[in-house]
């Protein structure tokens, strides 16, 4: 598992999941522009939903267990940032990894 860190908070995500978020995040910031990032919960973990808000000013920390980065898929990238545009802001549960083609 792989850790977001903001502030003094931590999230932990499937490596691969965030390295493509934090691609996202990236980008987005470095044009500071600001968004909302969400998720849920699974059951196991007590269920439930979190959302940051994320501009130019946040502290953020992306920690890794993996010793090599993973590739990066193109497609949900795409997909990725252009959820991070809508007015919900990028809801990582409407933006699964779609299958490699």
């Amino acid at each position: 598992m792989a850790s977001l860190i903001y502030g003094t908070e931590t999230f932990e995500f499937e490596d691969r999941q965030l390295a493509h978020v934090k691609f996202v995040i990236s980008q987005k910031l470095r044009r500071q522009e600001s968004f909302l990032l969400s998720w849920s919960y699974s059951l196991a973990l007590g269920s439930g939903r979190s959302s940051i808000w994320l501009n130019e000013h946040s502290h953020l920390h992306f920690r890794f267990n993996g010793s090599k980065p993973p590739t990066l898929n193109q497609v949900w990238l795409e997909r990725l940032m252009t959820a991070s545009f809508s007015v919900r802001g990028l809801d990582l549960d409407d933006c699964p990894e779609p299958p490699e083609q």
